[in-house]
Parts: C-alpha cells; sequence; structure tokens
C-alpha cells in the first residue's frame, strides 16, 4: 500500500510537469513560479524546525553513552563514545556526520535454526554512505549551472567526478553511485519482510523521488538533450533574480526540476530533516560531566516537604498506641 501511494504520487507529478513543460503558457508556472515557492518553503519549513529544536530546553546532560564515563583515574575513558570534553564531542559529532560511525557499528538479528545470531549490517552503512556523499557532490556540481564564472572548487569537482570518462559526455562516478544506492536502500524495505512491516509512505516517498529526480537527470545528459545554454539561462535568471524562460527548451528539463522543487518543498516536513536535527541531538553534542558537575533542573521550584521527624512529632501517640517504635519518646 505504502508503495502503491508513493509510486502514484511520483508519477502523477511527472504526469503534470511533463504536461506544464510542454505547454508554452506554462512553463514560466513550472520553471520559475514552483521553484521560487519551493525554496522559499524549504527555507522557512528548515529555519523554523531547526530554531524550534535549538529552543527546546535540554536541563540535564543525556549523551547516549557507548563507553566508559570519566571517572576514577585509573579507569580508562572512552573519549569519544562518553565525551568529557568540548573536542571529544567535536570529534564524536565529526565522525557521526562525516563518516556514520553510529551506523557503521549497528547489527543485524536474524533467526537461524531456532536462535537469533547477531551479525553486522555494513551494507546498509556502505549505501548510506554513497548515498548521501553522492547527493551532495552533484548539489555542488549544480552550482555551475546556477553561477557564473563557475567557482574553481567546483570545476576541480566536475573534472574529478567524472573522471571516468567513457566517450563524450563525460559519466560522472556519482550519477551511478547515486542510482545504485537509492536502489538499494529501495528494495531492501521492499525484500526483507521486517523492514516492508514497518515501512509506511513517508519511506518509500523521498526515495522515489529522489530516484525519479537521478533518472530524469541521466536522461537529460545522455539520452534526450535540451539546450543546455538554455537550462542555464534560466537557472543564472532564477539565482539572480532575473528570470525568464527561453524557447526550445525540452520538457524533460521540467519534470526534472519539478520533482526538485517538491522535494525541496516536502524536505522541512520529512524524516528528510534528519540533515538538521543531527546537530541538534543531545544524545550526540552533549559533554557526558555529569560526575564532574552537578546539574540543577532550572525548573526546580520550591516544594513544601514534611520530613520524618515532623511527621514523628504529629502522629507520636498514635504511633505509640499502636506500637510502632519511634526515635523520641
Amino acid at each position: 500500500m505504502g508503495i502503491t501511494v508513493s509510486l502514484g504520487a511520483v508519477l502523477a507529478i511527472v504526469f503534470v510537469a511533463l504536461i506544464g513543460g510542454s505547454t508554452p503558457g506554462l512553463q514560466y508556472v513550472f520553471g520559475v513560479f514552483l521553484p521560487y515557492v519551493a525554496f522559499a518553503v524549504f527555507l522557512v519549513g528548515f529555519a523554523y524546525r531547526v530554531i524550534n529544536w535549538g529552543r527546546s530546553p535540554v536541563p540535564f546532560r543525556i549523551p547516549t553513552t557507548a563507553g566508559q564515563e570519566y571517572s576514577l583515574p585509573w579507569i580508562k575513558q572512552a573519549k569519544i563514545d562518553n565525551p568529557s570534553t568540548l573536542w571529544g564531542v567535536l570529534i564524536r559529532m565529526a565522525l557521526e556526520i562525516l563518516v556514520f560511525r553510529s551506523l557503521f557499528r549497528n547489527t543485524k538479528a536474524e533467526l537461524r535454526s531456532g536462535h537469533i545470531v547477531f551479525g553486522p549490517a555494513k551494507w546498509l552503512w556502505l549505501g548510506a554512505l554513497a548515498f548521501h556523499w553522492s547527493f551532495l557532490i552533484i548539489a555542488i556540481r549544480h552550482v555551475r549551472l546556477f553561477v557564473e564564472p563557475i567557482p574553481a572548487v567546483v570545476q576541480a569537482l566536475d573534472t574529478v567526478d567524472g573522471m571516468l570518462q567513457i566517450g563524450a559526455p563525460a559519466l560522472y562516478i556519482t550519477d551511478l553511485l547515486l542510482v545504485a544506492s537509492v536502489t538499494f536502500l529501495f528494495v531492501r524495505r521492499v525484500v526483507i519482510p521486517r523492514m516492508r512491516y514497518i515501512s509506511l509512505p513517508a519511506d518509500y516517498f523521498p526515495l522515489l523521488l529522489i530516484f525519479a529526480i537521478a533518472t530524469t537527470g541521466i536522461l537529460m545528459r545522455y539520452f534526450i538533450r535540451v539546450d543546455i545554454v538554455g537550462v542555464k539561462t534560466i537557472l543564472v535568471g532564477l539565482s539572480t533574480f532575473h528570470p525568464t524562460i527561453p524557447e526550445g527548451i525540452g520538457a524533460i528539463f521540467f519534470v526534472h526540476i519539478t520533482l526538485v522543487a517538491v522535494l525541496m518543498a516536502y524536505f522541512p516536513f520529512s524524516k528528510l530533516m534528519h540533515m538538521g536535527g543531527v546537530f541538534l541531538s543531545p544524545t550526540r553534542n552533549l559533554i557526558n560531566n555529569s560526575r564532574m558537575k552537578r546539574h540543577v533542573n532550572p525548573w526546580n521550584y520550591p516544594v513544601k516537604v514534611h520530613t520524618y521527624e515532623a511527621y514523628e512529632n504529629e502522629f507520636r501517640e498514635q504511633m505509640k498506641e499502636a506500637g510502632i517504635p519511634v526515635e523520641r519518646e
């Protein structure tokens, strides 16, 4: 059901964008209006989610403790897994964000001959790493279409990414990795029964949407050629707020840019917000110094207490009559 709904939604977007891109009177809507609206929704929504998370109070230290905490001098501390300094937190965050360290250490459980067997799950880590890094490099590569002149670092990245040139145009490594990795992540959810059971349309939709974006991009580059000068004119116009729609651009371009616009607008309301949330996770970005410093709940308020001494003074005679021992006669 989740796959059907998500696939139907993506196909509907492609169909509508194909009609809009083929109709001269609607090209401005799909090539200018929709990208601007989507980008505004992305910026406002992303900022709102991050600010809202940032305003949430975290009175106590609640880091995930995956190793020995700092305690006595002769007990070895796990300085990265259980950091007690800012440098330890920075290293832990860098490893988590750049190489997905917690996912690398993830294990999977399987039932074999009636016994639960735990084993490594490195394929998931490899797929996630290839997917995220490929997506990032492709996004940076596309900067060359929005600016003129092209920054040297973007040009260098483009050259390295296309070093496996087989004919013309150059074959990008990240294009292959992105399609392969997003296919792996999707098939994994479909093939593994446990994953399929817990998967929702919100899990399938972004994968199918990104697959459609990658597919239309590859089609434009290798099979259905578009007027690249016209494409750059549109994108430079969008980035400089002087949008224009040249004639002769293929409808496939409008399908591609519409899919990207939908992804941007959908981003702040989806699980994709883990891109911003990982930086604000208190289980990752807090120093664990609970044994070095006393943390007092700032919401504490004076509470009227009834001590045992006051309780005994109030009920001493009744306690004696009931045979209950008292501290004072």
